[in-house]
């Protein structure tokens, strides 16, 4: 069928095959905004969940939701090693925009901007020479004495507070998204936890939902003992049957086209209901598909076309960011497994590779540390990417 017409190329259609199966959290975070505008407590939200299930997909749609109820959002996305000051800066720039669209009092909205210029201004390094030093763009004198104390827990609950403060006086709320949770550092997640302990406490209408790698609610946990009455965590996973099918049948109809019932019970089965691995394989059969509908041939031809791609963006991409000894890691973990998605014992992993445990530790933690394993529980380790370990085997295999 026409190529240019794929519905499930990058981009196209009005609804993502992502957010397929995604209402019940779409509901809830609906919820989230009425109660917060109307001045009763909430909980932030924690998406929790595998690569490729949809979570930055569902992470802008929540944005785009908050913003249609007029509130003030900002995005941004936690990277290794870096601090969280200079890019929630930027995101919370972004809501206070919003906000300001709304708001009747320009000085008021100044003061504000002018808290969280102090904010981000120390981002800066004492000794950083001048040409050097980052500039937030933010267009008014920065204020004195208010969420500048370069203590990012005491300045995180100042300015929070304000910028809550500014979405009450227009009857909204204020929301940052926070994507990849777990690699931000250990003291700006303190801060966090700190930060919504602080607007919980008071009722401001100022919510945090983050998304990330499954142990993200240990993370928030090592940081702060009562993390887990802070926020509400969801698990995304792979879709059912039913979502997994509508993923691929409304983008399709959409485009006043078909696919024969084999067709779909042979894409489940290549992709697990995985979001990003139905809009590969999906994508694929469009393309090979010479005539309307798709059938479960033309999905049997695309496959080795999917699996290409999905070996060189997808799993290729993160393989070479590992170090030989950090492979070698893998591989035994692959093999333990025999591909399937699960999780295995660190010390059985040592016996397989004939080392001690200990010796295996730092090639562990890399990984973790590389988003490419996780901890699923004490003693266990297993793939942050489903289908990884298949992927792994293959590799051996050539």
């Amino acid at each position: 069928m026409d190529p240019i017409r794929n519905p499930f190329a990058p981009g196209a259609g009005q609804r993502p095959p992502e957010l397929a199966g995604r209402e019940r959290e779409l509901h809830a975070f609906e919820v989230v905004l009425q109660r917060v505008a109307r001045g009763r407590p909430e909980r932030s939200l924690i998406l929790t969940g595998l690569r490729g299930v949809g979570k930055t997909v569902l992470l802008g749609e929540l944005r785009a939701m908050a913003i249609r109820h007029g509130w003030g959002a900002g995005k941004i996305e936690a990277r290794p090693d870096a601090e969280l000051r200079r890019p929630l800066s930027a995101a919370l720039h972004r809501a206070i925009r919003d906000l300001a669209v709304r708001h009747r009092a320009p000085d008021r909205v100044e003061e504000v901007l002018g808290v969280l210029k102090a904010f981000a201004l120390r981002a800066n390094k004492d000794d950083a020479k001048l040409r050097d030093r980052w500039q937030p763009g933010i267009d008014v004198p920065a204020a004195q004495g208010r969420a500048d104390s370069g203590d990012i827990e005491i300045d995180l609950v100042e300015l929070f507070t304000d910028v809550a403060e500014l979405a009450a006086d227009v009857g909204t709320g204020a929301v940052i998204l926070i994507d990849e949770m777990q690699d931000l550092k250990a003291a700006d997640v303190s801060a966090l936890c700190a930060a919504c302990h602080e607007l919980s406490q008071s009722g401001s209408p100022l919510v945090v939902v983050g998304a990330g790698l499954p142990h993200v609610p240990a993370v928030l946990s090592a940081s702060k003992s009562y993390s887990e009455r802070l926020f509400r965590y969801a698990r995304i996973d792979r879709l059912d049957r039913q979502d997994a099918d509508r993923a691929v049948l409304a983008p399709i109809e959409r485009e006043e086209a078909g696919i024969e019932p084999e067709a779909l019970d042979a894409l489940f089965d290549a992709s697990g209901g995985y979001p990003y691995f139905i809009q590969a394989y999906a994508k694929a059969a469009w393309d090979a598909a010479p005539a309307d509908p798709i059938t479960v041939e033309d999905v049997r031809v695309a496959a080795p076309e999917a699996e290409q791609e999905l070996a060189v963006g997808f799993f290729g991409s993160r393989y070479e960011r590992a170090t030989p000894a950090e492979r070698e890691y893998l591989l035994a973990m692959a093999e333990l497994t025999q591909g399937r998605d699960e999780g295995a014992g660190t010390s059985d992993i040592a016996v397989y590779l004939g080392r001690k445990p200990s010796s295996l530790s730092p090639a562990r933690d890399n990984l973790m540390k590389k988003g490419l394993v996780y901890s699923a529980e004490r003693g266990r380790i297993a793939f942050t990417v489903p289908h990884f370990g298949h992927y792994l085997l293959g590799r051996a295999d050539d």
